[in-house]
């Protein structure tokens, strides 16, 4: 066999599979148990006391889930991967592992609205206070950083705008100061762009977005660089400072370069819960195989429909990085020359009651809060996925009024620019 590694398109379907040994079967199976039975006492100390990799219970590991972590860790190019229930619980014990009370982190404010009210609100419980980036480029995400920050937080590709972030430039910043960069890659996904080759240390996103490609299950994923330095300093004592619960390990001088993954698992999962299950994981896996394939039919129908709107009467602006004229189209060449992704959002004449309209008016485009599936979508964010913001936090966040976010799918792309054509049309 040759020692080449092997391409994005080979790992989409391979990374962390094997026939199954029990049965020969060729498809992962759905390990669909709560629980597994231990050779004998000892093995079952040993995998509690983690001197072991193994099965426990299906909330901390499960076989279909380990290959969906596998493969996940070897697109993203990273050391190892924790998948969970969603996007936000990757989130959630992401900054678990990192923080504790009393402590900050930077974050874009081009954020996914969810991700901006998770931020913003949901995490005061915790006492972890977010601290904004007051602009994209690197010097802006300096000048929020403070001794209490323990991470700065970024989209490679911004839901809804269709930003790209400075991911190397951002980077440096975070080394000058001893945080990780922390990078959301939902939009993106490792086919069109895998922050880690450009500075980042910690990888999350949505599995029900482009992973999964089909709207059909819920899952978020985990991946560690394994290029932070945790022992560095002081800053991060839960993964440098003993651990009760497992006879004073320390999980930066045990786990080394994969330390980060193991305390998202053993500390965040375990106790916090959001667990996959293992029929999502089948279900995301199946649909990882033709990511590449599907995301480059998204970005090629997305720029042919951005062009189309983008010479329309009836639409103020468009904002997708695949546009010459796009102020991000030299990091979109830069980050992701393969394509600016299938998610944009475009500005129609007459603000909030023409947005309102438009998505009324569509035929083939669905009304959903969602994007990456196979179908085409449309949100008019204002109303939806933002409404939770104030008018000033929705401009900030790109999802004005007059915005419309298009999720382009994989059908015939005259069809969607005609179905537009004639919801425009109505208005």
């Amino acid at each position: 066999m040759s020692n080449n590694e092997p391409g994005f398109d080979t790992l989409a379907i391979h990374a962390g599979a094997q026939p199954d040994p029990a049965t020969g079967a060729r498809i992962t199976p759905i390990y669909q148990t709560a629980s597994f039975v231990f050779d004998d006492v000892d093995h079952a100390a040993s995998l509690f006391g983690l001197q072991a990799f193994g099965n426990i219970y299906t909330r901390i590991t499960n076989p279909t889930t380990a290959v969906l972590e596998e493969r996940c860790a070897a697109l993203e190019g990273g050391t190892a991967a924790l998948a969970v229930a969603s996007g936000h619980a990757a989130q959630l014990l992401v900054m678990h592992a990192l923080m504790m009370p009393g402590d900050e982190f930077v974050a874009a404010k081009k954020l996914y609205g969810g991700s901006i009210n998770q931020f913003g609100q949901s995490f005061k419980s915790f006492g972890w206070q977010v601290n904004w980036a007051d602009g994209l480029t690197p010097a802006d995400f300096e000048k929020a950083i403070t001794p209490k920050t323990k991470a700065v937080f970024i989209e490679s590709l911004a839901n809804p705008g269709g930003v790209v972030m400075d991911i190397n430039g951002i980077a440096e910043v975070c080394r000058k100061h001893h945080v990780p960069l922390i990078v959301d890659n939902t939009m993106a996904t490792p086919y069109l762009c895998r922050p880690i080759e450009h500075g980042a240390d910690i990888i999350v996103g949505s599995l029900t977005k482009f992973m999964a490609g089909h709207g059909n299950s819920m899952g978020g994923y985990i991946v560690d660089g394994g290029t932070f330095d945790w022992g560095k300093d002081d800053k991060f004592p839960i993964l440098t400072e003993p651990r009760p619960e497992y006879n004073d390990m320390v999980l930066a001088e045990t786990f080394g370069n994969f330390a980060f993954a193991i305390a998202c698992r053993v500390l965040g999962l375990r106790d916090l819960g959001p667990a996959i299950s293992p029929f999502n994981a089948f279900q995301i896996l199946t649909g990882i195989e033709t990511l590449a394939l599907r995301m480059q039919r998204h970005c090629d129908n997305a720029q042919k429909v951005a062009e189309f709107l983008d010479g329309h009467d009836k639409v103020e602006w468009v904002s997708y990085a695949g546009l010459k004229k796009d102020p991000h189209h030299k990091l979109q060449k830069q980050y992701m020359p393969n394509g600016a992704g299938g998610v944009f959002t475009f500005g129609v004449k007459g603000g909030y009651d023409a947005g309102v309209a438009m998505v009324s008016n569509v035929e083939i485009f669905s009304h959903l809060a969602n994007i990456g599936d196979t179908r085409s979508l449309i949100i008019h964010p204002a109303s939806t996925t933002h409404r939770q913001l104030d008018a000033h936090q929705q401009n900030e966040a790109g999802a004005g009024a007059d915005v419309l976010r298009l999720s382009i799918g994989i059908e015939n792309a005259d069809d969607l620019i005609a179905d537009l054509a004639q919801a425009l049309k109505q208005i």
